[in-house]
């Protein structure tokens, strides 16, 4: 029967100092090739130090949302008190929630940056 401890291929002879000094060689080799893998990957993956005024993308997508909703919303409880109070309904809350649409569609554009502010001076 074979003998479990043996490596296949191998004839029974013990391993030289050569053989010894060939795995250490490699072993070194492949240390330091893993410590400047991971060197470099800690250097790629740190971000740019970031200043505190930068939001984040999560809080700035809620703010954009609630820019967005928090105008229709306005607009809708403005055409039921408008439809109430004159008795023109459905018409007052479907002008004002499309009103309440576009107030939305303004401030989320202002927000993102994309338009500039009411109060921009073209003047300066």
């Amino acid at each position: 029967m074979a003998d479990p401890t043996k490596r296949n291929g191998e004839n029974g002879q013990e391993p030289t100092s050569s053989d010894d000094a060939n795995l250490t060689a490699r072993l070194k080799s492949l240390d330091a090739r893993i410590d400047q893998a991971t060197a470099q990957r800690t250097r790629t993956t740190e971000s740019p130090s970031r200043s505190k005024s930068d939001s984040s993308a999560l809080s700035q997508g809620i703010r954009l949302s609630a820019e967005f909703v928090s105008g229709v919303a306005a607009g809708g409880i403005v055409g039921w008190l408008v439809d109430h109070l004159f008795g023109v309904s459905p018409w007052g809350l479907i002008v004002c929630i499309i009103l309440g649409f576009c107030a939305g569609m303004l401030n989320l554009l202002r927000a993102a940056g994309v338009l500039k502010s009411a109060r921009y001076d073209d003047k300066r």
